[in-house]
């Protein structure tokens, strides 16, 4: 966890509205960010914090529309990294 924190704090950039995005922050919303907002090197070393597995995992649960159609993932972040997971996870 304390590489996750540290992975935050060189990227609070992406995270520029939360007041304190080390210690606000779930696993959730840290991949959701990266995802969405970051370049491919941030999507890469946060794989190999968090593992492929478990970011796929949380990719893929939270990918899904809610059931009041809402979904925080851009349609391409989704459409790309459901072929790259579905490759390599």
């Amino acid at each position: 966890m304390n590489d996750l924190k540290e992975f935050i704090k060189k990227r609070r950039y992406l995270f520029w509205y939360i007041k304190d995005p080390v210690n606000n922050l779930s696993e959730e919303s840290v991949i959701e960010h990266i995802l969405n907002y970051g370049d491919w090197n941030d999507a890469q070393e946060m794989i190999k914090i968090m593992g492929m597995k478990k970011v796929a995992k949380i990719f893929r649960e939270k990918s899904k529309k809610s059931p009041m159609g809402r979904c925080n993932y851009k349609p391409k972040t989704i459409h790309y990294f459901d072929l790259y997971f579905n490759k390599y996870a």
